[in-house]
């Protein structure tokens, strides 16, 4: 049976030339009992979708019906769980999920309230959380609330917008787990809006996906039984098959083909020494343990006395190497990164960049953050030249403007460098700061999570870009990324480390799959989810803060391991 029907559906804002057209001949139909998950890119016009489905906004053109009615305003029948909490501050736990139910059930007896209200509370799990404030609570707990009050008016059906989107991968499953737990004890109808593909195949009984251009595009049946176990998927040749389609289908739709420019990088020299000519810089260059963490820690003084976050780091990295760091949560993988970058003092051991002790920041180790900081009243091209011009003193103020270029162009900025970062999407700024870290040609180039804060289908597509850059110029570098995806794509080499404190590595996984990559090409690789279960298989035995004793592998010791090039050429 239809519950709620889009019937084609427009919907348009501003008028004359300042319209935009946000969606455009939405014909959708939601079964009662299902769990439809709409997919899609950042600005393809998901959040307005489900606004229209909770009477938030009107269609400029066709008709939205709930049961057969239009759909004139928001109801109680339809609960909706947005993105952010919306939580009073003041109130506590057991406050804000009465209010609720105070407003939908007025007529129900004090004591009726107080016990509806603690059974939503007990059923996202915070009874022993019920008197505490939203600023007591994580970001996890919040959205727990969130949900808790969605619940208690009790709808017919759940809307929910990017809900998890906010929250790191562990409490995210926890949450979308949570979910799919009362959504099967309920059976009620729910809609989930988000841009996580494993996220959606764990949930949906019907994918739908949202073209860029606001129109509704492939829909795909997920015909795998519950419960969906994340690690026994990483073994299901139907997930498998699913997520390959699913991910083929969101790259041809979203991700534009990249610039390729003719333009070509000038011949300077770095103000950090390389020669002129490439050839003589090769050989200036070591190339077996370019980047060497030899007994690595960093203590912090506490009053309870030193606290040791990071111990015995110890990891050789040949030059060219692409290293990605993973591990939960508060296991040192930041504090090692700002240590290599300069930014944070050893307290203890030594870091070597090409021989030489690392002491202090430099250009010849750039660094990506989660956040670009960039000025925001300069242009992206102004971004990028602030560090240009420090680094090639020696050069003309043409071939300085050529590097410049030559990198935004690289990250598929041609059309933008001369717009002021402001004007820039999240996307597009982080862009700006990859393009800002190759310019500076840099012996080492440290990336901090760089697409933590972008919704997952624009990490496809600067993850993209990233290695397209990369693949250019070789640069040595360490990447911190919690996305096991990611790790995987990006490095020759995962490198685990274990809960802090005194975290250390405790797995090291060789990635010998062929370059250039490709997210398409990399799900298609017969050997892709042997080396995922072993990241995984790695991460479930540290979660909820566990701390097993790190095991050697292959044979080597954990912490004298070593890239296998280094290995051949003894």
């Amino acid at each position: 049976m239809t519950l709620l029907s889009l019937k084609n559906c427009s919907k348009s804002f501003g008028t004359g030339t300042a319209q935009s057209d946000v969606l455009r001949n939405i014909d959708l139909d939601v079964q009662t009992g299902e769990f439809l998950v709409i997919l899609g890119f950042s600005g393809t016009g998901k959040t307005t979708l489900i606004n229209l489905m909770a009477g938030i906004e009107t269609p400029t053109e066709g008709s939205a019906t709930f049961k057969g009615a239009p759909i004139t305003g928001p109801g109680p029948e339809r609960g909706v769980i947005f993105q952010s909490y919306s939580l009073m501050p003041w109130l506590t736990v057991t406050g804000n999920v009465r209010l609720a139910v105070d407003t939908v059930f007025p007529r129900l007896s004090k004591a009726e309230r107080t016990e509806k209200t603690a059974h939503y509370v007990r059923m996202v799990g915070l009874s022993h959380a019920a008197s505490r404030r939203p600023a007591e609570l994580s970001g996890g707990m919040r959205q727990r609330v969130n949900v808790a009050r969605a619940l208690a008016m009790n709808p017919e059906m759940l809307l929910l917008d990017e809900p998890l989107s906010a929250l790191d991968a562990l409490t995210r499953a926890n949450l979308a787990d949570e979910i799919e737990r009362i959504w099967e004890a309920d059976k009620k109808t729910c809609v989930l809006i988000t841009n996580d593909v494993d996220e959606a195949i764990i949930l949906a009984d019907r994918i739908i996906a949202l073209n860029p251009d606001g129109t509704l595009g492939a829909e795909f049946k997920v015909n795998i039984a519950r419960p969906r176990d994340r690690i026994a998927m990483n073994h299901d040749d139907s997930f498998k098959r699913l997520r390959a389609d699913v991910t083929k289908y969101l790259m041809d739709v979203g991700i534009e083909a990249k610039v390729e420019g003719a333009r070509l990088l000038p011949d300077v020299t770095p103000i950090h020494g390389v020669p002129t000519a490439v050839a003589d810089a090769q050989k200036g260059l070591i190339d077996n343990r370019f980047l060497d963490f030899s007994q690595l820690h960093k203590v912090y003084p506490t009053p309870k006395g030193p606290l040791t976050v990071v111990e015995d780091f110890e990891l050789k990295v040949d030059r060219g190497e692409f290293i990605s760091l993973i591990g939960h949560s508060g296991c040192g993988k930041s504090t090692v990164l700002t240590m290599a970058a300069g930014l944070n003092e050893i307290s203890k051991g030594a870091i070597k960049l090409d021989g030489r002790h690392v002491e202090g920041a430099d250009p010849e180790r750039a660094v990506v953050f989660q956040s670009p900081n960039l000025f925001p009243w300069l242009t992206a091209k102004q971004n990028v030249a602030i560090g240009v011009d420090k680094v090639y003193p020696s050069a003309t103020r043409t071939e300085r403007q050529e590097v410049v270029e030559y990198y935004l162009e690289r990250v598929g900025l041609a059309d933008a460098m001369d717009k002021p970062a402001s004007d820039l999407s999240n996307g597009m700024k982080q862009r700006v700061g990859i393009a800002r870290a190759f310019a500076l040609s840099p012996k080492l180039l440290l990336l901090d999570e760089p697409f933590g804060m972008l919704d997952s289908l624009t990490r496809w597509e600067l993850q993209e870009v990233l290695m397209e850059v990369w693949s250019r110029t070789k640069v040595t570098a360490v990447c911190v990324t919690h996305d096991v995806d990611e790790a995987i794509l990006l490095a020759d080499r995962v490198v685990m480390m274990t809960n802090g404190p005194q975290a250390t590595i405790g797995k090291i996984v060789d990635v010998p799959l062929p370059r250039p990559r490709t997210r398409k090409a990399l799900l298609e690789h017969p050997d892709y989810y042997a080396y995922r279960q072993e990241v995984l298989d790695f991460l479930e035995e540290y979660e909820h803060g566990a701390k097993p004793t790190p095991k050697p592998t292959a044979g080597t010791p954990v912490n004298t391991s070593r890239s296998p090039k280094a290995v051949a050429a003894e």
